[in-house]
């Protein structure tokens, strides 16, 4: 369900009217999953007006940089730095809250000049697997939970991160994994948060303290997979505007803090019949069913070389670590915390299965479409699993790639998921994150100046 479910164009104008909206944010995510648009007054913003924005934008590193002398990105990308046209999704807009006058925030889709959909932007990627699904009669369902950091502010990136200090007057030394006290420790925040969230319609659900100092968990109400998308980028914003009115940095980096667990993204994920709604997990007598076992093959198997999308930066792989819960291979198995894909005790209505690899730092559009992507192979093409895990998966090999080049070879390399997810967006992907590990590998950081500078 979208944040507004089915409004039209029409519909969006009377919202903004009957909200005395002066300003609208235009939102297009990026590759990265940052917020790129425009800001326009409101008597300037009509769907007709055709706003543009150059296509490059989407073409970008983290740090702002494009690829050059890159055969493959050249080709994907026009080198006279055209425009896209930007459409208004309606049941996208909301309110901003944090605001001081009466401002609204939309997501667009990008398009074309002949109309078609820019198939490299994020939300044409997921729209492209969604597609996939309703053409054989199938529905995703997805419920995302998203993990955290709260730390101090940090102005200087060379000094390592802090836990901040909540309402007692203290900083965490201790792990409080499920603490109730922990949490209250921020109250005005999360207070702040919920209020945020019920103003822009996002159905949040169970809050709780994770195992690192300050790294905190929020569950997402199941549902539609492009909603859900919008609505973890819409929390990561409001989040991190949260944290900075309470003098505090909320960050979705995979690893933030040494000697700390990493963040995750988990995506619980079950497929329905769109004409019944019923599961297709689930047999009438209420068994597994192949297509359930298929599809926990198709992530088994496509998943490796998918990393480069659900492990995007080289900070990611800092998390995939034995023994700091986090996955390390793409087993399986019944409440087990320690695999990949973990299967959740449930009614048989609800059978699903919980990706746990995904980090919080992937953009959530295009974590859903791979991971969707990957499932949806594995029902076409009707793979089987492996057999399941009943102990620990850490006992067992790696099976993923330990570094963003590992897992860029990997990907570019996958022709299926090239026809899944699109041979432009792979290509432009690609380029982008080979520019970023480039950019990373010109840092010397201290640990080769502590043990190379006078040892080697």
């Amino acid at each position: 369900m979208s944040i507004r479910e089915n409004f039209s164009d029409a519909d969006m104008d009377q919202w903004l009217n009957d909200n005395r909206v002066t300003e609208i944010e235009c939102l297009v995510p990026d590759l990265t999953g940052v917020a790129r648009g425009k800001i326009l007054p409101r008597a300037k913003f009509t769907q007709d007006r055709g706003m543009r924005i150059p296509e490059a934008v989407l073409g970008m590193t983290v740090t702002g940089n494009y690829p050059t002398e890159n055969a493959a990105y050249d080709r994907a990308i026009s080198n006279t730095d055209r425009d896209m046209i930007l459409r208004a999704d309606p049941g996208s807009i909301t309110t901003v809250p944090w605001a001081i006058d009466p401002t609204a925030q939309v997501i667009h889709d990008c398009y074309f000049a002949d109309g078609t959909l820019v198939d490299f932007a994020p939300r044409s990627v997921l729209r492209r697997v969604l597609k996939l699904y309703a053409d054989k009669g199938w529905k995703p369902v997805v419920g995302p939970e998203l993990e955290f950091y709260l730390t101090e502010k940090n102005i200087d990136p060379d000094l390592p991160l802090r836990a901040p200090v909540g309402r007692s007057g203290r900083a965490e030394t201790t792990r409080q994994v499920y603490s109730i006290d922990a949490v209250n420790e921020f109250d005005p925040l999360f207070e702040d948060i919920y209020d945020y969230c019920a103003l822009m319609n996002l159905d949040v659900d169970t809050l709780i303290h994770e195992t690192g100092a300050g790294q905190m968990g929020l569950n997402f109400q199941h549902g539609d997979a492009m909603a859900l998308a919008d609505n973890v980028f819409y929390f990561k914003r409001t989040l991190r505007e949260a944290a900075l009115k309470h003098h505090m940095y909320a960050t979705f980096m995979a690893k933030p803090m040494a000697g700390e667990p990493g963040s995750a993204m988990h995506v619980h994920q079950s497929v329905s019949d769109a004409a019944t709604g019923s599961n297709i997990f689930t047999l009438a007598d209420g068994s597994p069913s192949p297509q359930f076992r298929h599809y926990i093959g198709g992530l088994q198997r496509y998943t490796p070389s998918a990393m480069a999308i659900l492990a995007p930066y080289v900070n990611s792989y800092r998390r995939i670590v034995r023994h700091t819960a986090a996955p390390i291979n793409v087993q399986w198995g019944m409440d087990n915390r320690t695999v990949g894909f973990r299967i959740p005790i449930s009614g048989v209505a609800q059978r699903r299965v919980e990706n746990r690899i995904i980090g919080a730092d992937a953009n959530p559009y295009l974590a859903m479409a791979v991971t969707l992507a990957c499932g949806y192979l594995g029902l076409v093409d009707q793979l089987e699993p492996t057999p399941m895990v009943t102990g620990s998966a850490y006992d067992h090999f790696y099976e993923l790639p330990q570094g963003l080049p590992e897992a860029l070879q990997l990907l570019q390399r996958e022709d299926r998921l090239r026809e899944v997810l699109g041979e432009r967006f792979i290509d432009v992907y690609a380029a982008i994150k080979e520019l970023e590990h480039q950019e990373f590998m010109t840092v010397i950081s201290p640990w080769e100046r502590e043990h190379l500078l006078l040892h080697v």
